[in-house]
């Protein structure tokens, strides 16, 4: 099985997770919009200001829809995938 069909899987997969963990929330929109406006943030800043300490996440489609989704965690988790 080719890797990019797994990846993509795992990606759909946790999608679903957060949709269902953002339905089960009493106040579903304002948390799905606090989420990813925090998982937006933490991309800019780490994008802005990582070069002080040797980070370069780049500003693309897949970083900016993964922290949109995922929020502040994503940001953490390709923090630690660079310096891997």
């Amino acid at each position: 099985m080719d890797t990019e069909w797994i990846f993509s899987g795992i990606c759909v997969a946790v999608t679903f997770i957060m949709l269902i963990y953002y339905l089960k929330r009493e106040k579903k929109i304002i948390s799905a919009i606090v989420g990813a406006l925090t998982g937006e943030a933490a991309l800019f800043i780490v994008n802005k200001y990582g070069n002080m300490i040797d980070i370069d996440i780049p500003l693309n489609l897949f970083n900016f829809l993964g922290s949109a989704v995922l929020g502040a965690p994503f940001v953490v988790f390709l923090v630690i995938m660079n310096f891997l």
